[in-house]
């Protein structure tokens, strides 16, 4: 009987544990999971913050739209105009100023060395914006502003946001060391303790300020064009945050998002700065209960379940006291966040977690006891879930007929390789909002898995805009190399068109490059048995995703290896080189294949010929691709060859420089 408790004991505390695990790494693991408990948090914040009177310390000089449009030119912001400002809030008796602009180029002479003397020389406590090669600034830039703005001016200008969520700025920044060794605190910080506020360098989640109606912002905002005009003691005495409040640009998204209409919770970066102020001066505490909280609120939620269906009770009066509990939890943190204040103990409200405790409960309620039916089923759904969207109908039936091929460990097999990368996608990707980059990389990645399935072929994984699919990972298939350079033109075919179809339609778009490769390598799941990845691993993994890198360098758009090309009989083939790839000694011959059409056009026949002639480094190669160059101007690969020829490097031997 003892026996049997600690055996019921143990199974209990085994459902708790894993309910509370499962719920922490999807909450922190997965976006979407935590995305929706972020956005809870959000929506508290938005709505519940108890209302206060406008802060009678901080003002907002705002330069807006209309104080570009006095100006000849909007960017760099008129150095002289700055200087302006800078005079007038220190002249009116300002105790301290946050400047929010980059100083990082050079405008005109005259006005760049008033301001620069005017920063020197400032007589109150002055912090201003300052970034490096991490905040996108070019080293010029960062030159300039070395020089441009003293040391002991400086803060980073950072917002720190929720980027694996939903991006809403939810810290303050808290600096880190200059190249030199020296720390610099976030920008906020860096004025606060000028004015005399010692500041601990650690990161901190922002407490926003209340709103004490809908027509009253929690600062005083001032339009930087007509401050002159304005009464002096708006001024006097307060700490003066100058910075842009644009309509279009330097506007991130804040928790008062989730509550507002359009884009009234977007607000401008200088807003954000000055909560932040804020909150360091009067000391406010933060919301969140951190990690050790959250875990143990997940755990009480997931113990709560487990004893909800420990009881021998209906179905579903279990299924209506786990409501009840999880409505008393989300009312607890409606609660603790809006009349946290009033609690001496916590000092102010309290974000407690309500969608993951919630979810933790309801896991632990609905757990199986039958531990073979929870076994088989969870390894179904997980080859369905891990691999439908990776392989075709047929291969994945496979491996749910057979699931011991996914178990943890690899063996060694020759496979066939393709590596895909769609060319300058990076700065393409920057121009598109998220919505956008979303629909566009999900219609191309749809065409491309569909035509590896077509050809067998397993969608490994994707990195960025690139595609990595390898053949002959769960049956033996003799033909993988043919098949993997099938797949490959139609992959170009494909992609090609993709980006016909972009350009048409005013979008922009990258070049699709293909690298082929067949060789020996590690496939398998590697990792533990709670967490692992089936991927394949091994040298012949890293030539396969360089060979997609030589595109570039030859001007082509699909290379195929010797290894692989040997392998496909009747494939018509381009030779463009012996390959020694960046940290290897050994040459790899490089192919480029071919459609009919172009592998009979006397254009082909012509640059064999001449290939051949370089091959046996005869004087006649540098004319037979001189007349190549001529008639065929836009062929990359034979200007190359060309060059190297006229340049005395005889032969077909490359050896690359980088990767």
């Amino acid at each position: 009987m003892k026996g049997e408790r600690l055996s019921y004991f143990g199974t209990f505390a085994a459902i708790v544990g894993l309910a509370a695990l499962a719920t922490l790494a999807l909450f922190n693991g997965l976006p979407f999971f935590g995305q929706f408990e972020r956005w809870v948090e959000n929506y508290r914040i938005a709505t519940l913050t108890p209302p206060e009177a406008q802060d009678h310390d901080i003002v907002i000089v705002a330069i807006t739209d209309d104080t570009l449009a006095d100006f000849p030119y909007s960017s760099p912001i008129d150095r002289g105009f700055l200087a302006d400002l800078l005079e007038l809030v220190q002249a009116r008796g300002a105790r301290g100023v946050l400047l929010d602009v980059l100083l990082d180029r050079p405008t005109e002479w005259t006005k760049d060395a008033r301001l620069e003397q005017l920063i020197k020389d400032y007589k109150i406590p002055l912090a201003i914006s300052y970034g490096r090669e991490p905040e996108h600034l070019t080293p010029d830039e960062v030159k300039f502003m070395d020089g441009f703005v003293p040391v002991d001016r400086r803060g980073f200008g950072n917002l720190v946001t929720d980027d694996l969520y939903d991006g809403t700025v939810r810290g303050i920044y808290e600096g880190r060391a200059l190249p030199d060794g020296t720390f610099l605190p976030g920008v906020a910080t860096a004025l606060v303790e000028k004015l005399g506020h010692p500041v601990a360098h650690e990161p901190r989640l922002l407490v926003y300020r209340g709103q004490q109606s809908s027509t009253v912002e929690p600062f005083l905002e001032l339009p930087a064009d007509s401050l002159k005009a304005m009464p002096a003691n708006l001024i006097a005495g307060k700490i003066v945050l100058i910075g842009g409040d644009f309509t279009l640009i330097d506007r991130h998204r804040s928790p008062f998002a989730t509550a507002r209409e359009g884009n009234g919770g977007m607000l401008p970066g200088i807003v954000f700065h000055a909560h932040a102020v804020a909150q360091l001066l009067e000391g406010r505490q933060e919301p969140q209960v951190g990690p050790i909280g959250n875990i143990v609120i997940v755990v009480a939620a997931a113990l709560i379940g487990m004893l909800l269906g420990a009881l021998d009770l209906s179905v579903a009066l279990r299924v209506g006291l786990a409501v009840l509990a999880v409505i008393a939890l989300w009312a607890a943190g409606w609660l603790l966040f809006r009349y946290g204040g009033q609690i001496p103990l916590l000092g102010g409200g309290v974000l407690i977690p309500v969608v993951g405790p919630g979810a933790a409960l309801g896991l632990s309620l609905f757990l199986t006891s039958t531990y073979i039916a929870r076994r088989d089923r969870a390894q179904r759904q997980f080859v369905q879930g891990a691999f439908s969207r990776y392989l075709s109908p047929r291969l994945l039936q496979k491996l749910i007929d057979d699931p011991s091929r996914l178990k943890v460990g690899a063996e060694r097999h020759e496979l066939s390789f393709i590596f895909t990368d769609v060319a300058g996608f990076t700065t393409v990707s920057e121009q598109m909002d998220a919505d956008e980059l979303a629909t566009v990389l999900n219609r191309y990645f749809d065409g491309m898995c569909e035509i590896v399935f077509r050809h067998d072929g397993l969608v490994d994984k994707f990195i960025g805009d690139a595609v990595f699919a390898i053949f002959n990972a769960f049956e033996d298939q003799p033909d993988h190399a043919q098949r993997a350079v099938a797949c490959a033109l139609e992959l170009d075919r494909f992609a090609s068109a993709f980006l016909d179809a972009e350009l048409a339609a005013g979008r922009r778009f990258g070049l699709t490059r293909i690298g082929v490769h067949t060789g020996f390598a590690s496939i398998g799941n590697f990792g533990s048995s709670a967490r692992h990845e089936f991927t394949a691993l091994g040298d012949a993994v890293n030539t396969a995703s360089r060979l997609e890198g030589l595109n570039k360098y030859f001007g082509t758009r699909v290379c195929v290896s010797a290894a692989a090309a040997s392998r496909c009989p009747g494939q018509a083939l381009r030779p463009l080189g012996h390959v020694v790839l960046k940290g290897k000694t050994e040459a790899i011959e490089v192919f480029e294949p071919l459609d009919a059409e172009r592998s009979a056009s006397a254009f082909i026949a012509e640059y064999v010929r001449a290939y051949a002639l370089m091959e046996r480094n005869s004087p006649d190669a540098y004319r037979a691709l001189a007349e190549l160059g001529r008639a065929n101007p836009g062929d990359l690969c034979v200007a190359l060859h060309l060059e190297r020829v006229a340049a005395g490097v005889g032969g077909t031997r490359i050896v690359m420089d980088e990767k």
